[in-house]
């Protein structure tokens, strides 16, 4: 029997944030939070740029 696919909803923006900053934190030692908060804080020159969002296939 062929099942339909199922559509995935795309991450929100709180996962991204959460998994940009984890993996900064491993390579950089800075603390996760201290890096969540700097992300959220849009405070960054490159502030006219979002994330990537996944392409559907």
């Amino acid at each position: 029997m062929k099942s339909t696919p199922t559509l995935l909803a795309p991450p929100a923006q709180t996962r991204i944030i959460r998994a940009v900053a984890s993996s900064t934190a491993i390579e950089t030692g800075q603390p996760i939070k201290e890096l969540e908060a700097l992300l959220k804080a849009q405070t960054s020159k490159y502030q006219q740029l979002s994330l990537a969002a996944a392409a559907a296939a």
